[in-house]
């Protein structure tokens, strides 16, 4: 472990792809998203034959659940009392489960979509937020609507906003979603390159622009929290090739100030530094950031021979 990345005098991390101990014969396949708990155990969220794998601080493994549960895995997020909101956009539902995988709510009708682009909860829903203090939640809905919906902790649906567009409030493919410890609700508005900041009645308050389809969104814990910005490279042949296009972490304060951008200037799989498709991000009580990738979905499978690319990492803060 003998990578480093360090941006801007900010911060450095040293890499560590083989922290992540797996039973033998074991390979997460594509780590859509990951969670920590107030223990700083991991929960990787991914398309393998074991969906939610559970990971100590150290990296060994201590328990796997969800076989046969979850249809296409994509958004998880810690709720109160270390429950987990388990957003499963195959089967167009959301899932709160305990720690130990027990569904103790199920929101949406796993297997029937509400019609396609009407706005109704859910078709193909992407990420859960929750509101501080309150145990509301807010569930971004997503590839085949452009809306938000904010739920009670009983999981009453209380209002909704959003609608397709590129206007203020307006969406193109709601990628993910978070909050920040004033309640403000950050959505990532993939395709239209940016994140949306709002209220959390739904009232649009400001964007931030200059990013390459934001894909993963996580804000840190504490008082001086960061927001993390997992960027996607193009899928566009026409700049393939360009540099500093996506494939990327970007690390903004609050108040919307791009203070690091760790990765390389191309997307790809040679160079430790390379990410091709960063798609969920946590971090834990220390400041470490874990990494999940879905590189399979964006390139592997097109391949001539396909095959899994590494999809997941730990970046060690060191300063």
């Amino acid at each position: 472990m003998n990578n480093c990345i360090k941006k801007n005098d900010y911060c450095q991390f040293e890499i560590d792809f083989e922290w992540a101990k797996l039973p033998t014969d074991w390979n997460f396949h594509e780590v859509a998203d990951v969670a920590v708990d107030s223990n700083d155990n991991v929960y990787i969220f991914n398309r393998g034959e074991h969906p939610v794998i559970v990971i100590d601080n150290d990296g060994h493994f201590l328990s796997a659940w969800g076989k046969n549960v979850f249809s296409r895995p994509h958004g998880l997020t810690i709720g109160p009392n270390d429950t987990l909101y388990c957003v499963d956009d195959g089967d167009h539902s959301v899932r709160v489960c305990s720690l130990d995988g027990t569904v103790l709510l199920t929101i949406g009708d796993p297997g029937n979509p509400a019609p396609f682009l009407e706005g109704k909860p859910f078709n193909r829903p992407t990420k859960v937020a929750l509101e501080p203090y309150t145990g509301s939640f807010y569930v971004a809905d997503g590839y085949g609507n452009a809306r938000i919906h904010k739920y009670t902790s009983e999981g009453k649906l209380l209002f909704s906003w959003g609608k397709f567009g590129t206007g203020p409030g307006e969406f193109n493919l709601v990628h993910s979603i978070c909050t920040d410890n004033k309640g403000r609700v950050y959505v990532a508005d993939r395709e239209n390159h940016r994140i949306q900041i709002f209220d959390n009645k739904g009232t649009y308050l400001t964007q931030w622009n200059n990013m390459h389809r934001p894909c993963g969104l996580h804000i840190t814990k504490g008082e001086e929290q960061l927001v993390l910005v997992g960027e996607l490279p193009t899928s566009l042949s026409i700049n393939s090739k360009y540099p500093n296009i996506g494939a990327c972490i970007t690390i903004y304060n609050l108040e919307g100030e791009r203070l690091t951008r760790l990765g390389d200037q191309y997307c790809g799989e040679d160079k430790p530094n390379q990410f091709i498709a960063p798609h969920g991000i946590a971090s834990n009580s220390r400041g470490d950031i874990y990494i999940g990738e879905v590189p399979y979905s964006f390139y592997g499978k097109f391949m001539a021979a396909p095959h899994i690319i590494r999809n997941f990492r730990k970046l060690i803060k060191i300063s």
